[in-house]
């Protein structure tokens, strides 16, 4: 099953001395977490001071650097409506701008969450675009809009979320969604994972029910043990040996 490795996410510099956030960083890690077994990279692209963009130009550098260093390795984005300080319009804009990027520049998919407005015509958007959509639903009632939206049976994945619970209710949530999806009988690769204190428990469940899952410095900066993360490599071959599977 695909093991996926998130790089950087919405972290500040300095939260982890190996957090890749210039174009070259993310190409060096996409090397690495790949040679330890990862299937795929999910990048938050950063403009020149650091802060997460969605700009055709910054998201072009980051995906064009991560395909020239390893081909061949799935790369996609995120589209965090924080990014745009909540305007949707503007996010919309600025990935309606990514059609116009060169092919090798271009990811070649990226998430949307369906907690934030304006999930159905920025999927709408990326599809025009060129790009696969992974719509990440964080509840029942994400799965439910997933289902009502018409755009179902056209999204590359499902990830199925589970943003920092209490360490006791990560399972149950993970499986009142999977519940939920299954009722629904939605169609398409389901990615299971969590952030924080749920990350290391939901990629031991993923492994157990045979789901995609991922893991980085955007889920995690600590190893199962609790000590610091040793970077997206180390921690990608420490999900392999949790019983994660690269493709």
């Amino acid at each position: 099953m695909l093991l996926k490795a998130c790089l950087n996410g919405s972290r500040r510099p300095g939260e982890h001395p190996l957090l890749p956030l210039t174009p070259e960083e993310a190409a060096a890690d996409a090397v690495a977490v790949r040679a330890a077994g990862a299937g795929a990279v999910h990048v938050h692209p950063r403009d020149s001071g650091g802060r997460e963009s969605l700009a055709a130009e910054d998201v072009g550098a980051v995906v064009a650097a991560v395909r020239a260093a390893s081909p061949g390795l799935p790369v996609g984005v995120s589209t965090g409506l924080w990014i745009t300080g909540g305007d949707v319009v503007r996010r919309r804009e600025a990935v309606g701008a990514w059609a116009r990027l060169p092919e090798d520049a271009r990811p070649g998919f990226a998430s949307v969450n369906l907690s934030e407005p304006g999930f159905h015509d920025l999927a709408r958007t990326l599809l025009e675009a060129g790009v696969a959509v992974e719509a990440g639903v964080w509840s029942p009632e994400d799965a439910v809009a997933l289902a009502e939206s018409g755009l179902a049976d056209r999204v590359l994945r499902i990830l199925v979320e589970v943003i920092d619970p209490p360490p006791d209710e990560a399972l149950p949530r993970a499986a009142a969604i999977l519940h939920k999806l299954d009722d629904l009988a939605l169609p398409g690769e389901r990615l299971l994972h969590g952030e924080g204190t749920a990350t290391w428990p939901l990629i031991a469940e993923a492994a157990r029910l045979g789901l995609a899952t991922r893991i980085g410095l955007e889920d995690t900066l600590l190893t199962p043990d609790g000590r610091r993360a040793p970077g997206n490599a180390g921690l990608v071959r420490l999900a392999m040996a949790a019983g994660g599977r690269g493709r």
